[in-house]
């Protein structure tokens, strides 16, 4: 088994398409306009609308902008560089200001436009930076 992607459910894919492009500097693959990918070397982050929801069993399977529970992750060389990049644009956003956690990595948190969770984040501990050799 290997673990390739995230999918979020929301009610405006052009909107959160958007707002992770910004935010990672990639470009997403817009296959139809209830759906698209943003594809990273190690797992894909996929963004479907509400309406794709019929294909896994109706409406109730899964509710947009519900989250309060997963935090989406990634990492990145420098969390700090990235922060003042993205202050302006975050700004409404942010949750916590680049923080070093316990478990030694060094942590950017902020919402989505839909209230998702982002961790952007950087191992700067000894034992966080080995964790995460070749994947920075």
């Amino acid at each position: 088994m290997n673990f390739v992607s995230t999918r979020i459910i929301t009610t405006d894919v052009k909107t959160l398409v958007s707002f992770y492009e910004h935010v990672t500097g990639m470009s997403a693959i817009q296959y139809t306009p209830d759906f698209a990918e943003l594809k990273t070397p190690s797992a894909t982050l996929a963004i479907g609308s509400t309406k794709t929801l019929q294909f896994f069993g109706g409406d109730e399977v899964a509710k947009a902008a519900q989250n309060r529970t997963a935090i989406i992750e990634f990492v990145v060389k420098d969390v700090d560089a990235v922060y003042e990049k993205l202050v302006n644009f975050l700004q409404s956003h942010i949750i916590q200001k680049p923080t070093t956690m316990p478990w030694g990595n060094k942590s950017l948190l902020f919402r989505d436009p839909d209230g998702n969770l982002i961790n952007l984040f950087t191992p700067v501990s000894p034992e966080a930076i080995k964790r995460f050799e070749g994947k920075v």
